[in-house]
């Protein structure tokens, strides 16, 4: 009997062993980080002040495989202030590592450039910043006039071109004054692992476009949330997105899951996240954002007395996604309604009040179940649903009541946007083939199931043979491999039985 248990233990390691998650197969993930230390508590208005900067920024326009990245951060402004989600991207050769934030409203991803004249050199973020080195990249290549993309980023008025230098070159200015300024590489970005048809492979890569930044200016100077550049997510042609899809390496769909616990990260995947519970909205088309069409807002199921022509999308006004913004913005026609039926809701068990301008409550119970829930309802019948603390934000207490104020910000007239305050706690998927947006509630704790199916109108993007398996037929190998090695130890238990009688 003795002898029997560890060739027993040994098979049920192996068994134990053969269990594959998805999430940890389909590819390389880039973790999110925190982006301030926790416990640093931030008020609304400085929240409110990064969220203008960084309107600003987009307002103006400022412009296969699966490959999963890991992020860190968190969208917790109670703990964390700012709410920054930052990864990692390898660039270069020899590889370098860049701490790069996440950006879903901007297209370019740049890095800060060794020869920068105004770049900071530490970051209060507890991460240590470097530096891209041209000369010391032995694959680097400058982006000249004549490249095909310096044209088109000449078209889009994010680039020009010195022709005494034969560089293409980029200039930013952002809406609170900050910018860089920077000129355009070719190198190779490299990925841990990307899962191709039935194998893994490790350490793959491939040649994209990015700016090196040799000047910038304002907040993008400040050493306190200080990273190495901006990975833009936009659905341009330039985005690391578009250039990778474009050449078959990745599909042209990329997803996040961004935890709102207050130990934040989650993941980031250039791929699509499976869950049977995903909705999709359509995205309006030709336009430089991620916008979809926010039809109207239910509160506890009942629909709010909201003209939908306040949600139409036109060159100054619509609904915007963005991973960049912390709170969320409803214009005034919406925004009243919104706070007037929350209040009405928890009249009886809250006291209302104002504070530092915000409009807050103070309770004695838990906000699960006093308060209601929220449904934003877009085009094509997609609802968003929205808890209270998908809504709402914890600032302390006040005569020994906990005081909670509503996240969602007022602005008279312009966009409503969709920031981390709400986007939280979800799968998103970005389907820029079939431009739709999808989400589902989802712990973002938990390992996702990344497809690697393709519908036709992404098989334009991939090359063929690439992208035949998809998670779920891997689980489905992985239990029939369990079920077999289980199969296989009862056979030989029963065997060593039959020869010790």
């Amino acid at each position: 009997m003795r002898g029997r248990v560890p060739l027993f233990l040994a098979l049920a390691t192996l068994a134990a062993a053969t269990t594959v998650s998805c999430g940890g197969l389909a590819g390389t993930f880039l973790p999110l980080e925190r982006a301030i230390p926790l416990n640093q508590q931030v008020e609304l208005e400085a929240l409110r002040a990064r969220d203008r900067a960084r309107h600003g920024r987009i307002l103006q326009g400022v412009v296969g495989g699966v490959v999963d990245f890991s992020v860190q951060g968190t969208s917790d402004p109670y703990f964390v202030g700012y709410g920054l989600y930052f990864t990692k991207v390898k660039l270069g050769s020899p590889a370098k590592d860049f701490y790069v934030q996440i950006d879903t409203g901007s297209d370019i991803l740049w890095i800060n450039c060794i020869t920068c004249s105004n770049c900071p050199h530490s970051s209060g973020l507890g991460i240590e910043l470097d530096f891209f080195d041209t000369a010391g990249s032995s694959t680097a290549a400058l982006v000249s006039c004549a490249d095909p993309i310096c044209s088109y980023a000449v078209q889009t008025a994010t680039s020009g071109c010195s022709s005494q230098a034969n560089q293409c070159s980029y200039t930013f200015q952002y809406g609170d004054g900050s910018g860089t300024t920077g000129y355009y590489v070719s190198d190779t970005m490299y990925f841990d692992t990307v899962l191709l048809g039935q194998s893994m492979v490790a350490n793959s890569s491939s040649t994209i476009v990015f700016g090196c930044s040799t000047y910038q200016s304002g907040d993008l100077t400040k050493t306190d949330k200080a990273v190495d550049g901006i990975f833009g997510f936009g659905p341009g042609a330039l985005s690391v997105i578009s250039q990778l899809s474009s050449r078959g390496v990745t599909p042209k769909v990329f997803s996040h899951c961004l935890k709102g616990g207050e130990n934040g990260g989650g993941v980031l995947v250039l791929g699509e996240i499976l869950e049977p519970s995903i909705v999709y909205s359509p995205l309006v088309p030709s336009l430089p954002h991620y916008n979809l069409n926010l039809q109207s807002i239910a509160v506890n199921g009942q629909l709010l007395p909201i003209d939908s022509n306040v949600f139409a999308t036109t060159n100054n006004q619509g609904t915007i996604v963005d991973s960049g913004t912390t709170l969320a913005y409803l214009v005034q026609e919406a925004y009243n309604p919104f706070v007037d039926a929350i209040t009405a809701a928890v009249s009886q068990f809250s006291k209302p009040i104002i504070s530092k301008g915000n409009q807050c409550y103070l309770v004695s119970n838990s906000v699960g179940d006093i308060f209601p829930q929220v449904s934003l309802n877009f085009m094509g019948g997609a609802s968003m649903v929205l808890n209270p603390e998908h809504y709402l934000m914890h600032y302390g207490f006040l005569d020994s009541a906990a005081m909670w104020c509503i996240g969602f910000q007022k602005v008279e007239r312009g966009f409503t946007i969709l920031g981390d305050l709400v986007l939280k706690d979800k799968i998103f998927v970005y389907d820029l083939a079939n431009q739709r947006i999808g989400w589902a509630d989802y712990n973002c704790s938990l390992a996702v199931n990344v497809s690697l199916a393709t519908s036709k109108s992404k098989d334009a993007y991939i090359n063929s043979g690439q992208m035949s398996v998809s998670c779920s037929l891997i689980g489905t190998f992985s239990e029939l491999l369990a079920v077999g090695i289980v199969a296989f130890l009862v056979h030989i238990i029963v065997f060593m039985e039959s020869q010790f009688l």
